[in-house]
């Protein structure tokens, strides 16, 4: 299983089947301004404050569920979008 966390904030923001999955939400969050939902960020400071999401891969073979890895992939703020490197859109 793979999920979206806002690290920053420690939210779940959503459960995909695959990698590629989670990755297509991404992009599709990534045509959201960064002060609107999903990528408005919960806090007082949202104006000053940003989202980043990362991809994490869960073995839920067992209890609790282990983390398999944890890819840094986008970052939303007032600044604009960060792609970490290899996520990045053509173009």
């Amino acid at each position: 299983m793979f999920v979206i966390e806002d690290e920053i904030h420690a939210e779940w923001k959503g459960q995909y089947g695959s990698f590629e999955e989670a990755l297509g939400e991404l992009k599709r969050r990534a045509t959201i301004p960064w002060n609107e939902p999903p990528n408005l960020a919960p806090c007082m400071s949202w104006m000053t404050c940003e989202r980043e999401y990362v991809i994490i891969e869960y073995d839920e073979s067992g209890v609790p569920w282990k983390e398999l890895r944890r890819v840094p992939v986008l970052e939303v703020s007032a600044s604009g979008l960060i792609w970490h490197s290899g996520f990045e859109p053509p173009g």
